[in-house]
């Protein structure tokens, strides 16, 4: 959708409407620098936003309301009308009808996300226990994205700064995990991994490293076998394809030494493996970005929050870094589009650019 200089088009998802999504939201659109960074449109209603804009009085939020994608205000903040029911808000409480409308918030802006009406899209925080509608018969977004752009491989890369942590597996029962690392997934999960950092990142020769998944990395095959029989195996065949990738380390020892900061990216053989250290080195700050998919997709790294929810104490600033990375690598995509679809040009741009500074 976006054109030359053109700001490019963000969508929004209210996530839970009880969770502290509508409120980072406004918090973070209320500073209106961010409308000179990109158009936003907010999946939601007027009633809900407004209920929220009275919770935090102090923000001067504004905003155009349309139901028409063709209609966008490219100097406020725009909210598409995605019902008009009545619906009860209750901040910090579990509902079906806070899972409910989370999903239709999700469904429109997605629609619209395919249908080319928006450039990215930041979702706000969901809860698994409400979303479970016939809808949504998904374990996340991560899935539901993966699905609905028909995406041979999607890998969760949760980043700040230059801390980039990659997870092999998700939302599944720790009961599951051994079993569902294979050579296949790792070795899928890696690839895509590379191509983002390469396409997203801007990293010419990412350096990949790989955690076990035993303590110690296994011992040498005392504490378990995986890292010798399926971890070691799929590094060693990818280094013979030119992939710097390197381990499995101990995970533990891996992150108190920092030796990720040896690395553009660390893959977590499970979610809390790598979410633990993460949320803990990136203290609030942090992107979770969907690699693999078509478009651009990502939220902040936090979830609905029912225990501040409407208390107006919600920080907004892993949000405002999730709508700053989702423009950043919108541009960084377009950078590497540019310089890989007419070599020819643009080895002709940079001879004349070096003659010009020669003269």
């Amino acid at each position: 959708m976006q054109q030359n200089n053109e700001k490019p088009v963000i969508g929004i998802t209210t996530g839970d409407l009880n969770g502290i999504g509508p409120e980072v939201i406004i918090k973070t659109f209320s500073d209106n620098r961010m409308l000179d960074l990109c158009t936003p449109v907010i999946f939601a209603s007027n009633k809900v936003i407004n209920y929220y804009r009275r919770i935090s009085p102090e923000h001067t939020f504004n905003f155009s309301s349309t139901k028409d994608m063709t209609k966008l205000n490219p100097k406020q903040v725009n909210i598409f009308n995605c019902w008009d029911d009545e619906v009860p808000i209750q901040p910090g409480s579990l509902t079906d009808v806070g899972g409910k409308y989370a999903v239709r918030s999700l469904m429109v802006a997605t629609q619209c996300l395919k249908d080319g009406q928006l450039d990215g899209i930041v979702t706000s925080p969901i809860n698994k226990s409400n979303t479970n509608v016939p809808d949504f018969p998904y374990t996340g977004h991560t899935p539901f994205f993966k699905d609905k752009f028909a995406a041979k491989e999607v890998v969760m890369i949760l980043y700040y700064g230059n801390l980039r942590i990659a997870l092999a597996t998700e939302h599944i029962p720790v009961s599951k995990i051994a079993g569902s690392i294979t050579k296949e997934l790792l070795q899928s999960k890696l690839v895509t991994l590379r191509d983002s950092l390469i396409k997203d990142f801007g990293i010419d020769k990412p350096k990949i490293a790989v955690l076990g998944l035993n303590p110690h990395s296994g011992d040498n095959g005392q504490i378990g076998n995986e890292e010798q029989t399926i971890i070691k195996p799929v590094i060693e065949a990818l280094k013979q394809t030119n992939m710097l990738v390197f381990g499995p380390y101990s995970a533990d020892g891996f992150f108190v030494r920092s030796n990720y900061t040896q690395f553009d990216a660390t893959l977590a053989m499970y979610h809390d493996q790598g979410l633990v250290a993460f949320k803990t080195l990136a203290q609030g700050n942090g992107v979770n970005f969907t690699a693999g998919l078509p478009v651009i997709r990502t939220s902040p790294d936090h979830g609905t929050a029912y225990d501040i929810a409407g208390k107006n104490i919600a920080d907004e600033t892993s949000f405002r870094e999730a709508v700053f990375q989702c423009i950043g690598v919108l541009n960084q995509r377009k950078n590497f589009l540019s310089n890989t679809t007419n070599p020819l040009r643009r080895g002709k741009i940079e001879k004349e650019k070096e003659t010009e500074e020669a003269a």
